[in-house]
């Protein structure tokens, strides 16, 4: 731009020059012809062409616009009105118009800091540039994490949307463990994904051995006592992630997102597939797939990503091409220990003649035949309550499993079910009866008024109910002590010391002419007392 002004200071510059300068910096002729009558005016506008003039009076954005950003959630309109209205209750200076409070946010806000102002630290964090660990070598660093799929499938007759819960290889991005609860996931479903992703036998081979370090986002499952206690006897480092630094574990993060595009998006029931209109999450006569179906799908699936899937940091190969040309030497546990190590200690318990007592149950086996009177050390895989696994207390010598004595049939739990479920439903229906409250439309401002005309009758009625059923639940049957028994009567001491005292004892009534004395009321009641 300065060549091009002093060419005109010169009175050299031509037309084909303002059409070459357009046409490298894609702007039309005339815009150049408007910067250098900018420059003649002020020489510095040549540094920057197109930029605004500097000016002393230049409008700003304030620590107290970056507040109203946020309360507004990025609404500039809104932003601009409370700023208008504050000024005529004389608490600030007029501001200025609204595409000037555009183009101050525009050019003293970041994209980061206008998405944060509007949604919050996820937004901003969209804006931002992360380095990406170098690679390192196999079972160096796992990633773990459970994830919610968007899908919904036939869990007992029920939709339900299943949980995911897998351990992946940060150097090869293999997916070296993975276990699908129906419900929501526990230390269990971390304990099961630990045994699948460690071992390297059939059929979870050949991914597998004990990492050097799992990384974890703070969740309750995986930072449990059982599970912190496998990963110590494993001689595994637990990484403890800040909360809320998803970018922090970006493999397994990249998983998730990658299991639900390539993958869940095309089975029935996804929840998350547009559909016109106001209808549910899937129509009515969609058939979901079961949960042992889903699950076969998901374990081939898992399959395909580690034996045929080539992701772009690989560079052409897939994980287990990744995994065998790494020379890594692995270590691995035999399974019968790594049971041992990933089932909960729940302490030591005596062998009687009807078994093991455990949470108030008793677990009996086989092998406990001759064994009644030693002692033993009991463990137990979490919500797995129908067996246990016994070890000698002085030992340690695994002696065998321990199943529930009087089982309940099938049929038997899920008559249960059907029964709790039922009273879960009545209650429910119950309480949102009692608590449901109506008020009436207004359209002016006036105090909430409750509908419901009840008389006063009713009023009272309910209420003496409610003191009397509340005062028989505070009653006590020993706060009037019994009346004191004559001074001939044998008393216990303890009964003595609960009577009333002072209280005249009971008399005989004058004996009738044609028989025995007849006891008053009152002795009729003390000696039915004694």
């Amino acid at each position: 731009m300065r060549r091009l002004l002093a060419l005109r200071q010169d009175q050299k510059l031509t037309t084909r020059h303002v059409r070459l300068m357009a046409e490298s910096l894609e702007v039309t002729e005339r815009t150049v012809w408007r910067w250098l009558a900018a420059a003649e005016r002020d020489e510095s506008a040549a540094a920057e062409p197109g930029a605004r003039a500097q000016s002393k009076d230049r409008f700003s954005v304030t620590p107290e616009v970056r507040r109203l950003l946020a309360l507004w959630k990025g609404n500039v309109a809104a932003v601009h009105r409370e700023l208008i209205s504050r000024a005529a209750k004389g608490e600030g200076e007029p501001p200025p118009s609204i595409p000037t409070l555009h183009r101050a946010i525009q050019r003293d806000l970041t994209p980061g800091e206008r998405a944060g102002l509007a949604g919050g630290e996820r937004a901003a964090r969209k804006h931002d540039v992360f380095l990406a660990r170098p690679r390192s070598w196999r079972n160096h660093v796992w990633e773990t994490d459970h994830v919610q799929a968007p899908l919904l499938v036939d869990v007992d007759g029920k939709a339900r949307r299943p949980w995911i819960t897998w351990f992946t290889d940060c150097a090869t991005n293999a997916i070296t463990g993975v276990a699908v609860t129906p419900g929501d996931p526990s230390r269990e479903s971390v304990l099961a994904a630990l045994r699948s992703a460690v071992l390297r036998e059939e059929p979870y081979g050949p991914f597998g051995g004990l990492p050097e370090k799992v990384r974890v986002d703070r969740g309750k499952d995986f930072l449990s006592r059982t599970v912190t206690a496998a990963f110590d006897l494993l001689d595994v480092t637990v990484e403890d992630l800040p909360a809320y630094t998803p970018h922090l574990k970006g493999t397994v993060e990249g998983l998730n997102r990658a299991v639900e595009s390539m993958f869940l998006a095309a089975l029935p029931g996804y929840a998350r597939q547009p559909r016109p209109g106001k209808r549910s999450s899937h129509p009515k006569d969609e058939v979901l797939l079961s949960f042992e179906d889903f699950t076969t799908q998901l374990l081939a699936w898992t399959l395909w990503w580690n034996t045929e899937h080539r992701p772009a940091p690989l560079r052409g190969k897939t994980p287990l091409q990744a995994w065998q040309d790494d020379p890594t030497p692995l270590r691995d546990v035999p399974a019968t220990d790594l049971w041992t190590f990933t089932l909960e200690d729940a302490g030591t318990r005596t062998l009687t003649t009807r078994g093991i007592r455990f949470r108030r149950r008793d677990y009996v086996g086989p092998w406990m035949t001759g064994q009644a009177g030693i002692q033993v050390r009991v463990r137990f895989m979490p919500h797995h309550d129908h067996r246990i696994e016994v070890y000698h207390a002085a030992t340690g010598r695994y002696l065998g499993p321990a199943d529930l004595a009087d089982q309940a049939t099938d049929e038997q739990i899920s008559a249960v079910r059907r029964a709790r479920a039922a009273r879960t439903r009545r209650l429910k229906k119950d309480l949102e009866a009692s608590q449901r409250e109506r008020y009436a439309a207004v359209n002016q401002p006036e105090a909430p008024r409750q509908l419901g005309a009840l008389t006063t009758a009713q009023a009272e009625a309910e209420l003496a109910q409610t003191t009397d059923t509340d005062l028989a639940q505070l009653a006590l049957p020993d706060l009037i002590p019994p009346a004191a028994p004559p001074a001939d009567w044998r008393t216990p001491p303890s009964l003595a010391t609960r009577a009333t005292p002072g209280r005249p004892a009971p008399v005989l009534s004058e004996p009738a002419a044609d028989g025995p004395p007849e006891p008053t009321a009152q002795t009729a009641e003390d000696g039915d007392a004694s």
